[in-house]
């Protein structure tokens, strides 16, 4: 069974620092794009940030880009999203998702997700 298991949220202050993980299980770490949606409240889900073409790429929203960077550890089958320099509009919740859904270029969904946890930016 395929499992996303996120952790690493919680309130911060503008200007502040998170680091995101998904521990996966259930599947080949390696064989498959994976990632980071974020829904804020009233908004749809948002593709975040990826690891696509067998680690050989990664994707950033332009919203995030010099701010968020997303790793990987293939031994702990893990991945982490380092999120910095955190704005009052990064507030949602974030999702860890495996096997991403790509339709014109973009990543619009996935087959696979975790439960989500939430990333609160307040003064």
């Amino acid at each position: 069974e395929v499992e996303l298991v996120e952790s690493g949220g919680g309130s911060v202050q503008p200007g502040g620092s998170l680091r995101l993980s998904c521990a996966a299980s259930g599947f080949t770490f390696e064989n498959y794009d994976i990632g980071w949606f974020r829904q804020a409240p009233g908004k749809e889900r948002e593709a975040v940030s990826a690891i696509i073409d067998g680690s050989r790429r990664t994707y950033y929203a332009d919203s995030v880009k010099g701010r968020f960077t997303i790793s990987s550890d293939t031994a702990k089958n893990t991945i982490y999203l380092e999120m910095n320099n955190l704005k009052l509009e990064d507030t949602a919740i974030y999702y860890c998702a495996q096997d991403l859904v790509h339709l014109q270029g973009k990543i619009v969904g996935a087959l696979v997700w975790g439960q989500g946890t939430q990333v609160t930016v307040s003064s």
